[in-house]
């Protein structure tokens, strides 16, 4: 039985600056309609972002078998050499040759306020790759992209019987009560922090229990609380790892989520699954960027045991 994960969701130049002052030194609140600010970022730094190669990289850590399906822009030549050196599967990214690969923009004040700018780009193209171009599929996980190609891979995975998770992140505001119902009736998972499974329950109308018994599982994060499988009837409480340090928490969710297909694709109990998950966020928050931080196997399986006292594998 093939292990291979299919990976669909964004792909991403994350610029990131820093503004050495406070933006409400400079907004004026009685002045907001009509504002024409510049700030001056002494720093910027470049992050390869994108949920679907977050995913990706952590899966691809674990030992997992990732296929990345997204679209990048001419300017994505760079990105795709650095995966294919990371060992990941790219024949599933299209190119779209008159856009430009996604981008978010972030500026920060030294308050860590932010002001961001998305440019969704070769993203707003991401129905125009099939789920069935790409072969045998153990899962599927259907992260935040543009939103036809959400609705067009859950449909497609649903009509090809491939089991996948619904992760709507912040793409969730796109989505009325009736497409959510839609995106869960299809899925086998969904996953969702609190806040986002309040809006899940909020716009179809539906509580937990309702949800969970239309599903395999439904996974709940709840930060550093750790989180919630609910799973044939029963609830799974999957404790945090402490970090070893919390450096970035860009990318933790992606990181849990990477854990999450590991477990599907070995067949793990959920117990285990959401455990390897939950590590993997721990792993992850204590490096800066969604991809820049690399962990031998032998190290993760190291950490695992001495956090629960066992061996996953």
């Amino acid at each position: 039985m093939t292990h291979t994960a299919l990976i669909c969701g964004s792909i991403a130049f994350d610029k990131i600056m820093q503004y050495h002052g406070r933006f409400a030194d400079t907004l004026l609140a009685d002045q907001l309609h009509r504002v024409n600010v510049s700030f001056l970022v002494p720093s910027l730094r470049l992050e390869y972002g994108g949920c679907a190669v977050n995913i990706a990289y952590n899966l691809k850590l674990l030992g997992g078998e990732p296929l990345v399906m997204g679209t990048i822009g001419q300017d994505g030549g760079d990105y795709l050499e650095r995966m294919r050196k990371q060992g990941l599967d790219t024949r599933a990214i299209r190119t779209v040759p008159d856009a430009y690969t996604a981008q978010c923009f972030v500026t920060a004040d030294q308050d860590n306020n932010q002001i961001n700018a998305f440019h969704p780009g070769a993203m707003q193209h991401s129905h125009e790759n099939n789920v069935g171009d790409q072969g045998p599929l153990r899962v599927a996980i259907i992260s935040p992209d543009g939103r036809d190609g959400m609705l067009k891979h859950a449909a497609d995975c649903a009509a090809l019987g491939v089991p996948f998770m619904f992760d709507p992140g912040q793409q969730l505001p796109m989505f009325s009560g009736d497409e959510l119902l839609r995106f869960i009736d299809g899925a086998s998972y969904l996953a969702c922090n609190d806040y986002e499974f309040e809006v899940v329950m909020d716009r179809t109308g539906l509580g937990l229990e309702q949800i969970a018994a239309r599903l395999d599982a439904l996974v709940v994060t709840r930060g550093g609380e750790g989180s919630d499988i609910y799973a044939g009837g029963e609830r799974h409480r999957i404790p945090a790892v402490q970090a070893e340090q919390v450096v970035d928490p860009t990318g933790c969710g992606d990181a849990y989520r990477a854990g999450l297909l590991y477990g599907i694709t070995q067949g793990f109990d959920w117990p285990t699954t959401g455990r390897i998950a939950s590590l993997l966020g721990a792993i992850k928050i204590a490096h800066a960027g969604g991809q820049n931080h690399h962990v031998e196997p032998e190290e993760i399986d190291r950490r695992f045991e001495a956090a629960f006292g066992y061996r996953f594998r």
